[in-house]
């Protein structure tokens, strides 16, 4: 059994393609996605589909069902969804995006997506090895549950700028090594794409592993396997999309 962890997606759903086909699944594999699977390119109908389908089809095959967090970007459509509020600071990051994703979809595929998006996702996913998952962090020092917020898992940045922050020679029986990170074997986020440090591949700091590389802008879509380290990842996103700009300005 491989631990397959999958990074932001953002509607590039031809890249989302390729890269399942690269890992070549197996029965007993367990994909974990970190959330934001849609606003960017012009795909996040065709994203929020597959995740749908594949996860019926792996069920019904007897196969291991992933699981999907929640990123920041999916409950903002949610909110959407249900309210039809137009939040500018969205629109503006892809928002508008998803929006015209699904125009003149069916009511029966607006419920589907809405019964997704509400209870096919959770905030965050702890395994058997004690790994830690979320899609951006947790800020409480005694770990997410205990959070004040319950989106904290899908928003908070803290967590990944003090790994960064953190010296490599520190050892977890340090009195300086932080408690956030003494908490799990290691921890795999998404939120904060890697090209931010010049990078498109996953970034390791201290136990915390980011897996976007800024699919939604001029990377490509990254998948990790949490045992081995084994990288896959597909062509840059905005290449199966010439006549658009993505998330980039």
């Amino acid at each position: 059994m491989r631990t397959i962890t999958i990074g932001d997606i953002h509607g590039g759903y031809k890249a989302l393609e390729q890269l399942i086909e690269k890992i070549e699944l197996q029965d007993r594999d367990l994909l974990i996605f970190l959330g934001d699977y849609i606003d960017g390119w012009s795909q996040s109908f065709e994203v929020i589909e597959f995740l749908i389908s594949l996860k019926q089809k792996r069920i019904q095959n007897n196969q291991t069902a992933p699981i999907y967090l929640r990123g920041n970007h999916d409950e903002l459509f949610l909110n959407y969804l249900k309210t039809k509020a137009q939040n500018s600071m969205w629109l503006h990051h892809g928002g508008q995006s998803t929006i015209d994703s699904y125009k003149d979809r069916s009511i029966n595929d607006f419920e589907r997506h809405v019964e997704f998006f509400e209870k096919g996702l959770k905030n965050y996913y702890v395994d058997k090895s004690n790994n830690g998952y979320f899609h951006a962090g947790f800020h409480n020092l005694k770990g997410p549950e205990h959070d004040y917020y319950d989106n904290m898992p899908y928003w908070d940045r803290t967590l990944w700028e003090l790994a960064l922050c953190v010296d490599p020679s520190l050892t977890p029986d340090n009195d300086r090594y932080p408690n956030r990170l003494r908490l799990y074997k290691e921890i795999f986020i998404g939120h904060t794409p890697t090209s931010r440090l010049g990078k498109l591949k996953p970034v390791n700091a201290v136990n915390v592993w980011n897996i976007d590389t800024a699919a939604a802008y001029k990377g490509p879509l990254t998948a990790l396997c949490v045992e081995t380290k084994e990288i896959w990842q597909s062509d840059p996103v905005h290449t199966f999309y010439p006549n658009e700009n993505g998330r980039n300005e």
